[in-house]
């Protein structure tokens, strides 16, 4: 048949069926999509817009493509199944098209390719802006011719000719391809000669096999088969179909219907038509197309989600960040500084006169406090930035252990982009957050100590007097008592400070542990401002969508 010719017939049985059909008109009522798949859909949504400036248009473009399809499909009717027949060349697809719609519509014969563009043929009224949204003009529009009996049996079918998937035309695989990404099930016709083609599983079978729900597989021409050949090439079939991943709907799982027919003959025939009127009466296909998109394009975006270990910060990692930058810093350092400043102002306040006027002669140079120099020489500031980068390569690598990949080189950046400035800022935060300005404190036993040792001083001077004005003649010749005081004060002064001393051990220590906390407190407070924080983010962003990929894939949590 000519295409002119067809389009004379479609004519003639719009007539047969009164008029266009408008009697058979089903009601206009948009797709609705169930519970679970609408918060998938939200959650896919979701996910695309968390990822955005994490991954590239190209790793989101398949579920961009999905949400807009089902924006697209949720608008239209719901009451109508779009179901496309596709096949090799030969296979006897048009000829099948014919035979369920009752007329010759699609073109057959033994030129090849036969089929050039797509035919569809709508079994009731209510479906143009389906076929609109799969690109067929008006003049590749038909409708059936059929008893009032079989046409009840499929009402509500939308029933697409494609052109050969293996067509030496390239435009015309292309149309299959966009085709099959559009209808709302597929039924794959395949011959004896051709059923194992690769083509036809490597490029489509198997990557189409989470749609086993809404496809039907479909050996035709059984009639050239002798005997029980029909079967043993049926089994090779589900064979084949097991080994691509397909499930077979079989013993009432879900899965793909396989069934043999014979076109030419008529042989099972009334079965696909029986299955095919219960699967399209059930008005789920649509929405089984949306779920297995949506798990497909859930897995495409598997690597870049999901992960087989545990992520995060640790406070083991945190406390050992912290520890590099106080060592960077010289908290250690600075801490036993003070602790040496105690001790020397205590030796200040309670050594002897005599000792303390040496100690000031020779302390004349250094810090009143004791504090290490504000800056360090060039080496050692050279080797505490070394620290601090190193600090900061450790704690991005070990936040960023087991992230997919593009999480994982969001955390090394923001900690890389935390560290800029990160020498500068520990080097002032050294020079200000060691030990407070002026002396250290003193503790209530000083004063004390401070009017012992001047009792000590008080009873040398009086004895060196006493024993001087004897020795003028001043004073009356008596060697004991002032002999006396003087050795009390001499042996007195410095048991005091030994005493004090002593009894300095503990504030001093404290004291310089103190400084050290708070120089190791405001070196781990810097780097968690600028490293520690940002990273946490990046952490906190990347588990927000595993959430939300783990919903998409109705798990409820992304695999760990």
């Amino acid at each position: 048949m000519s295409e002119a010719s067809a389009a004379e017939q479609a004519a003639v049985m719009e007539t047969r069926v009164g008029g266009g059909g408008g009697g058979n008109a089903l009601p206009s009522t948009p797709l609705t999509y169930d519970g679970p798949l609408w918060s998938r859909l939200d959650a896919l949504r979701e996910l695309v817009g968390l990822s955005r400036t994490r991954l590239d248009s190209r790793t989101l473009a398949e579920a961009g493509r999905v949400l807009d399809e089902a924006a697209a499909r949720r608008r239209l009717s719901g009451q109508h199944t779009v179901v496309a027949i596709a096949g090799a060349t030969g296979s006897g697809k048009s000829q099948l098209f014919n035979v369920l719609a009752g007329v010759n519509i699609s073109e057959t014969g033994v030129r090849r390719p036969t089929t050039s563009a797509p035919i569809a043929c709508s079994w009731s009224d209510g479906a143009s802006t389906l076929i609109d949204r799969l690109g067929i003009p008006g003049r590749l529009r038909r409708r059936p011719v059929q008893s009032a009996d079989a046409e009840a049996q499929l009402r509500g079918l939308v029933l697409i000719d494609l052109p050969d998937h293996d067509s030496a035309a390239v435009q015309h695989r292309e149309q299959v391809d966009r085709v099959l990404a559009l209808v709302d099930a597929v039924i794959w016709v395949v011959d004896p000669e051709k059923y194992a083609d690769a083509i036809l599983h490597e490029r489509y079978l198997r990557p189409m096999a989470g749609h086993a729900e809404i496809m039907f597989i479909v050996l035709n021409q059984v009639d050239r088969l002798p005997g029980e050949a029909a079967e043993l090439v049926l089994d090779d079939l589900r064979r084949l179909l097991d080994e691509d991943g397909v499930a077979l709907g079989e013993y009432g799982e879900p899965g793909a219907t396989v069934l043999a027919l014979s076109a030419l003959t008529g042989d099972g025939i009334g079965e696909l038509r029986e299955v095919l009127g219960q699967f399209v009466a059930e008005r789920g296909a649509a929405a089984r197309r949306i779920a297995a998109d949506v798990d497909a394009a859930a897995w495409r975006l598997r690597p870049v989600y999901a992960t087989g270990r545990r992520t995060g910060l640790s406070e083991e990692a945190r406390d050992e960040f912290a520890d590099c930058l106080a060592d960077a810093v010289g908290a250690t350092a600075a801490g036993e500084a003070a602790e040496r400043a105690w001790l020397r102002n205590a030796g200040r306040a309670c050594g002897t006169p005599w000792l303390r006027l040496w100690r000031w002669h020779q302390d004349l140079g250094d810090p009143p406090t004791g504090r290490l120099p504000a800056r360090a020489p060039a080496d050692e500031e050279a080797t505490a930035r070394q620290r601090v980068e190193q600090a900061v390569r450790t704690v991005s690598e070990r936040a960023s252990a087991g992230l997919p990949t593009p999480w994982a080189q969001a955390v090394r950046e923001s900690a890389v982009r935390g560290a800029h400035g990160l020498p500068e800022a520990l080097d002032q935060l050294a020079a200000r957050a060691g030990l407070p300005t002026g002396r250290p404190p003193r503790p209530g036993w000083w004063p004390v100590a401070v009017l012992a040792q001047a009792c000590m001083t008080l009873l040398q001077v009086v004895g060196g007097l006493w024993l001087l004005g004897q020795i003028v003649g001043v004073l009356a010749p008596n060697l004991g008592v002032p002999v006396l005081l003087m050795v009390t004060g001499i042996i007195g002064g410095p048991l005091v400070e030994w005493s004090c001393r002593l009894a300095a051990r503990g504030p001093a220590r404290r004291y310089g542990q103190d400084a050290e906390r708070r120089l190791r407190e405001a070196a781990a407070g810097c780097g968690r401002a600028r490293v520690l924080d940002p990273v946490a983010a990046e952490l906190l962003r990347y588990r927000e969508v595993r959430e939300q990929y783990g919903r998409v894939t109705g798990v409820g949590a992304a695999a760990r």
